[in-house]
């Protein structure tokens, strides 16, 4: 069986600068971050003493470009990485699909790896709720390589690759076990008693796609009933451009079984809730980790940082998720409620795949034009 192994190809407008990336996701796996690397083609005749620099620019946009009036801007780009690829002294460390490439090119290809510090924000765009807005909302990253005299030149869109790249962060190889669960109460003025509900989850980390299951036991101990209850999924989302916080229920079910829940009596539930984009279209607000429009998006996924550091002192968009429970006792007697976080998020390829061997001589290099972004699955370690 011969195996092929995928390399995304794109050409500058003028034809002469031609680039291969082996992986195009900058991949975050907590403690450090995988480059995005590749082969460029370019004719030594057509540099004539000039250089290929790869330019790698972050996009924060947290407004509309159409409500952009009287120099209001609600966009920053900063240039994260500069810096010159080729022709280089062939020092740059290459990995197997490299060097099959540039075998397969001729000497006029340079091998070239590109990392991103590791407090650039991961890639998140938040649904603006609309069809019109021209530019997506979020944390967008731009994989440019150009031909310069000087790195600090301004590229020309005729000698320039662009790439749409991502930053993404997946689950960790070894998950915290640790099971959520809270005990909250609820006393009532001038009624003896309490309400108490017990929540808790199988695990702290799901899958997007996967099925959330809540237990509840509910014990009134109190003078009220309880007339209905109330599962929900909460998308908690901070903006760090502009300090924002806002929260957006993502997915819900109210069930009035088992209830009423009178005075002195127990009960034991289980809801199930399944969190997708596919039922949060054109909700403004919504973060997802693709454009809008792609069928693909899923759901943003949890923002994680290494262990000792604070989650709220990463940049960009933080997203967070919760299960909140609410117990209804009436208009007077007001709701119960209870929040269970957990992390929501994409499994790592290489746990769910065996390891990857060396690349054998009968391996073939299938090359696919870079048209678009995939989404979900990092095909970086194809």
């Amino acid at each position: 069986m011969v195996n092929a192994v995928k390399v995304f190809k794109k050409t500058a407008p003028n034809g002469k600068v031609t680039a291969y990336l082996t992986r195009r996701d900058f991949v975050d796996h907590i403690d450090h971050t995988s480059p995005v690397d590749g082969v460029i083609v370019v004719d030594n005749d057509y540099l004539r003493g000039r250089r290929v620099y790869a330019r790698v620019a972050v996009t924060f946009r947290h407004g509309r470009e159409e409500d952009e009036v009287m120099g209001l801007s609600f966009s920053k780009e900063l240039v994260l990485v500069n810096t010159q690829v080729a022709p280089n002294a062939g020092e740059e460390k290459q990995s197997d699909v490299q060097d099959r490439l540039i075998k397969k090119l001729g000497a006029n290809a340079y091998a070239f790896s590109v990392a991103l510090p590791q407090n650039a924000p991961s890639s998140v765009v938040l649904d603006s709720g609309d069809d019109f807005s021209t530019q997506p909302l979020g944390v967008i990253y731009d994989f440019q390589l150009y031909v310069a005299d000087r790195e600090e030149e301004r590229p020309h869109r005729r000698n320039s690759v662009n790439f749409s790249v991502r930053k993404v962060q997946f689950a960790p190889g070894e998950p915290n076990n640790r099971q959520p669960q809270t005990l909250v109460s609820k006393s009532f003025t001038l009624s003896p008693g309490k309400l108490n509900l017990e929540a808790s989850l199988a695990r702290g980390l799901y899958f997007h796609g996967q099925q959330i299951e809540v237990k509840l036991m509910i014990h009134n101990g109190s003078k009220k009933t309880v007339k209905s209850m109330k599962a929900q999924v909460v998308q908690h989302v901070e903006v760090t451009m502009n300090n924002s916080h806002f929260s957006r229920v993502i997915s819900s079910l109210e069930s009035r079984e088992g209830c009423p829940i009178t005075p002195g009596t127990n009960l034991n539930k289980t809801f199930s809730l399944t969190p997708l984009a596919s039922s949060n279209q054109k909700r403004f607000g919504i973060a997802l980790d693709g454009q809008v429009k792609d069928q693909d998006a899923n759901l943003a996924s949890s923002t994680m940082v290494a262990a000792g550091k604070n989650v709220n002192d990463a940049l960009g968009i933080i997203v967070s998720y919760s299960l909140r429970v609410k117990l209804n006792c009436g208009a007077i007697g007001g709701e119960l409620t209870a929040d269970l976080p957990f992390k929501l998020m994409h499994p790592d390829p290489l746990t769910t795949k065996p390891a990857l061997r060396k690349m054998q001589s009968s391996d073939n290099l299938e090359f696919e034009d870079f048209s678009r972004l995939r989404r979900g699955q990092s095909v970086s370690e194809d």
